[in-house]
């Protein structure tokens, strides 16, 4: 069995090792490659290669090379993604890029519209980064109504939010803040009633980038998706983590 993590937007690929390794089965073909502009990848590029379809695109081609060269390529592969992670497993599912057999889509974030509400701290963020760097720009952000608004809503949000600031070449890679969010998960031309896969949706309360009515939408969007709830981040960071692996796990059939 070949499992794909996908991080989210400004993470990188030991956020979603962290989030869910400890689950998968002993013996799997584990990946979780950084995105463009993530992690360890040093390339940055210009602003189209941050589009969902171009990440989309390039992560195909390093999992289609890993598969290959460990004698994998036809074995269909399982993807658990996170926020962004979620929007990229969606654009590899719907132009079917590699073959999955089944996807969990974790805390969505991206909608069927360009930087939604929920998304668009990541842009002024990411403006602030390239204007007047990590230290100004924090501080200026500390002092905005947006900030303000995610810290009354959730703690844990607002202190994601200001990782931004603070997360390795912040200010070199400030562009992936301000293009990635322009992207949609979905739009008029994508037929997700199309999609023939086992899909679940898991979700958690006081989430202001990660919000409930963006879990129903894509709830609408796939119909028959399961529905995994988890409880609030902010009521207790260990308890979220439990019941998310525990939710996902017992999905996928890993519990």
């Amino acid at each position: 069995m070949t499992v794909l993590l996908l991080h989210g937007l400004g993470g990188d690929r030991e956020q979603a090792l962290s989030l869910f390794a400890p689950i998968v089965p002993p013996g799997t073909h584990l990946l979780a490659p950084d995105t463009r502009g993530h992690g360890l990848r040093d390339e940055n590029g210009p602003p189209a290669s941050f589009a969902l379809d171009a990440l989309a695109d390039d992560i195909a081609a390093r999992v289609t090379a890993a598969r290959d060269a460990d004698g994998r390529s036809a074995e269909p592969v399982t993807v658990i993604g996170i926020s962004m992670g979620a929007a990229i497993a969606l654009r590899l599912t719907l132009r079917h890029l590699i073959p999955i057999d089944r996807v969990v889509f974790v805390r969505p974030s991206f909608t069927d519209q360009p930087i939604p509400h929920n998304l668009r701290a990541f842009p002024v963020i990411g403006e602030l980064l390239a204007d007047h760097g990590a230290v100004e720009g924090e501080k200026r952000f500390l002092q905005s109504a947006l900030y303000a608004d995610t810290h009354a809503e959730s703690r844990l949000g607002a202190a994601g939010l200001l990782q931004q600031f603070r997360s390795p070449r912040a200010v070199e890679r400030a562009t992936r803040l301000i293009e990635i969010p322009r992207s949609a998960a979905f739009g008029p031309h994508d037929d997700l009633s199309s999609i023939d896969l086992p899909l679940a949706i898991a979700w958690a309360p006081l989430d202001p980038v990660h919000p409930v009515s963006v879990a129903e939408l894509w709830m609408d969007e796939l119909s028959g998706a399961a529905s995994i709830p988890v409880p609030a981040r902010d009521d207790g960071y260990s308890e979220y983590v439990a019941a998310m692996r525990a939710g996902v796990a017992a999905w996928l059939g890993w519990a």
